[in-house]
């Protein structure tokens, strides 16, 4: 899919609309593993090897991918201090604090229903 060109207006934020930006950035963002940094970064700065250990499951490719998106996009900053072997931290940045608070929601709403939700997978699997 191609991202029409941005024109600054209301219609390029529209997430309803395929070919909008809004949807681009929606959609990269909006995944797990993306999700699952930014909450184990939180307010603290990490290491890439910290970082993978934090966020269990996800794979040296699928950190670094996401890690150089959420780059892209200004979620997080990447430090390289000039040391050998090279030291690389991460933290988030402003708007990436901004995207922890509806992400920390996420997570609140998942505890509060999750007994719900399981119950109400068990009744719909028999």
């Amino acid at each position: 899919m191609v991202t029409k060109q941005v024109t600054g207006s209301p219609d390029d934020a529209d997430l309803r609309r395929a070919d909008t930006l809004g949807r681009e950035i929606f959609s990269d963002v909006a995944n797990k593993w993306a999700l699952l940094i930014i909450e184990a970064l939180g307010e603290r700065t990490l290491r890439f090897s910290t970082l993978r250990d934090e966020v269990e499951g996800i794979s040296q490719k699928m950190l670094t991918q996401n890690l150089r998106m959420l780059e892209r996009y200004g979620l997080l900053e990447r430090t390289v201090h000039p040391v050998v072997p090279p030291r690389v931290e991460y933290t988030l940045t402003e708007p990436g604090q901004a995207l922890r608070a509806t992400i920390d929601g996420l997570c609140d709403w998942t505890h509060r229903y999750f007994g719900h939700i399981e119950a109400s997978r068990r009744r719909f699997d028999a």
